[in-house]
């Protein structure tokens, strides 16, 4: 049942609400004194004394020199890849006649700027410049910039400028948390920065806070939460290759939420041991410990397969992983998530990169009413209605007959006006 799932399976606890006032005066600082409020909070939260805000072209440049080539070609593809795929879902414009003369038409509207982000706290994410750059340039968006923290030497990570470099953005703030989206959302005059429309990018929990909040003063894609994987898997499944999955979301944050579904006891354990030998030996092994160890992550063995649909279904994980005997017929019934990774061969790392699929993607059950970043997150569908004289007036009766139900009969007199025109 559901409620069963979401009684077994607890998410990380992160309360926005108990960080909501420190957020709020954060915002309320750079509304206020912008650039001063900015400087004071990055070499607080940052330890960048005297913080380059503005980042050069030329320091981009340099970034992108000193970045070693076998990454720069990896970004290169990644960007490849993700940029056909977001070419060849972009939406069409569609036409409906009506009578002779008369049309509506549904077109698609690029915002006309984005702020995007990427962390740069206990891991530096390149790949989150590419996942968000890429849809918004091929939607059409025309100011893009990017907003990354500082780090010890005063600049986003050289890896960050580089993916900039590639995708040819030139403005990069080095603002970070909650300064970069009230920066984005208020403007910084002194930065020669205009507000933005929209702010989109992971972050940690003062970063979701600050989207919250400044929500409708601009516009965000998600409040993204703690990394999660829920893996689907039967005695056919490799369970290195599962235990290996469930490892490299653990790495990510100490919150992450890594979690197997299965019908097989014997599996589950292999998949146990597995974990034990794998956690032991990787580089962000306490990390990963205190996640696997939390309680939002565990193997769960259930006694069907339909208990493993209804699981996936109410959890509705950011990724999905189906290593089953018959993968298609359980993709088909998955309705809740955020990706699916289908089979041995496809793990969610490989979408984290370059399957050409976006990793921003919805956390915490919001996959069961929102979905992950594309170009439809830039986009704005507008509705154009053309109709002729003859057309309009052929519905004359009915359009009044509604305005006099509703109580508003002005709605009915502005048709009835242009029949003796």
């Amino acid at each position: 049942m559901p409620a069963d799932v979401n009684r077994i399976l607890p998410r990380a606890e992160q309360s926005i609400e108990s960080i909501s006032e420190t957020v709020g005066a954060l915002i309320r600082e750079i509304a206020t004194e912008g650039e001063k409020a900015i400087r004071r909070q990055v070499e607080k939260f940052d330890g960048v004394k005297n913080p380059i805000l503005r980042i050069s072209k030329e320091q981009i440049d340099s970034a992108f020199e000193e970045t070693d080539r076998s990454l720069v070609e990896a970004m290169q593809e990644a960007i490849d890849r993700l940029r056909t795929s977001s070419q060849d879902s972009m939406p069409k414009i569609t036409e409906t006649r009506f009578g002779r003369d008369s049309k509506v038409l549904q077109r698609f509207s690029p915002v006309d700027s984005v702020a995007v982000y990427a962390p740069g706290g206990k891991a530096v994410y390149p790949s989150s410049v590419i996942m968000n750059v890429v849809p918004a340039q091929v939607a059409g968006v025309q100011r893009i910039a990017l907003f990354s923290p500082s780090q010890k030497d005063g600049l986003p990570a050289k890896q960050v400028l580089a993916a900039a470099r590639l995708l040819e953005i030139e403005e990069v703030y080095a603002i970070g948390g909650v300064g970069a989206v009230a920066a984005a959302a208020y403007g910084v005059d002194s930065l020669d920065m205009d507000p933005f429309r929209m702010f989109t990018g992971p972050g940690n929990i003062y970063l979701a806070a600050a989207k919250r909040a400044l929500r409708g003063q601009i516009g965000i894609d998600s409040e993204a939460g703690p990394t999660e994987v829920m893996i689907l898997a039967d005695e056919t499944a490799k369970p290195r290759h599962v235990a290996a999955d469930l490892l490299s979301q653990a790495e990510h944050d100490e919150n992450a939420a890594c979690v197997l579904v299965t019908t097989s006891m014997e599996f589950a354990e292999s998949v146990n041991r597995e974990l034990e030998k794998m956690v032991s030996e990787t580089k962000n092994s306490d990390r990963a410990k205190i996640s696997l160890d939390g309680p939002q992550s565990l193997i769960l063995v259930v006694d069907s397969d339909d208990s493993m649909v209804t699981a996936a279904n109410e959890y509705a994980s950011e990724h999905l992983s189906l290593q089953l005997r018959e993968n298609t017929d359980f993709s088909s019934r998955i309705t809740n998530a955020g990706a699916l990774f289908i089979g041995s061969y496809s793990p969610v790392s490989l979408g984290d990169y370059m399957a050409g699929s976006n990793h921003v993607l919805p956390t915490g059950g919001q996959g069961k009413h929102s979905s992950g970043l594309s170009v439809f997150s830039f986009l704005r569908t507008q509705q154009v209605i053309d109709y002729s004289k003859q057309d309009l007036l052929s519905l004359e009766q009915k359009l009044i007959d509604f305005s006099e139900a509703e109580g508003l009969p002005a709605h009915g007199e502005a048709i009835s006006t242009r029949r003796d025109d």
